[in-house]
């Protein structure tokens, strides 16, 4: 579990199904990474907990440190096809220009270059997307190529381990 001055990282779960494709209905929400059906989001959720049992990492949900909201998600996430760890956010709508995107990835990327000790993680950005630009922009990622994600454009930024 991951905590900041606002808000609650932890491992998502089976019982987050609900919750995931809630998050992912609203179609500004997703119109970048796509909604979720609850057998899409169970196979996801199943992912996501295979890669905290094998790497020690993957998605998180995230809540409101006052009162427990879920309010998006966020962590890491290891692509076997690209042999590279991407950080990702996603947040409700309402929850927007608040700063919790920026708060929640800056804790996720001081526990992956810490804690797991990555060289290197990657936001994959599809074109279009300012406000994740401008997230991982604010975070000191820079564009390194252009690629596909699951058949999808992207834009692939990279942040190297501070001192490395």
């Amino acid at each position: 579990m991951i905590t900041t001055e606002r808000l609650r990282l932890r491992p998502a779960t089976m019982e987050d199904v609900h919750f995931w494709v809630d998050l992912h209905a609203d179609p500004e929400v997703n119109r970048f990474v796509g909604a979720y059906t609850e057998e899409r989001a169970e196979d996801r959720l199943r992912r996501i907990s295979d890669s905290w049992a094998a790497r020690g990492y993957g998605l998180c949900v995230v809540e409101l440190l006052d009162g427990g909201e879920a309010i998006g998600r966020s962590g890491l996430n290891w692509w076997e096809e690209f042999g590279e760890t991407e950080i990702g956010w996603t947040f409700r709508r309402e929850h927007w220009g608040k700063g919790y995107a920026t708060e929640a990835a800056r804790a996720v990327l001081e526990w992956g270059f810490g804690k797991l000790e990555l060289d290197q993680i990657t936001a994959m950005i599809a074109p279009g997307n300012q406000a994740s630009i401008a997230v991982a922009e604010r975070l000191g990622f820079t564009a390194r190529r252009e690629d596909e994600v699951l058949g999808m454009p992207c834009t692939v930024y990279a942040l190297d381990r501070p001192g490395k």
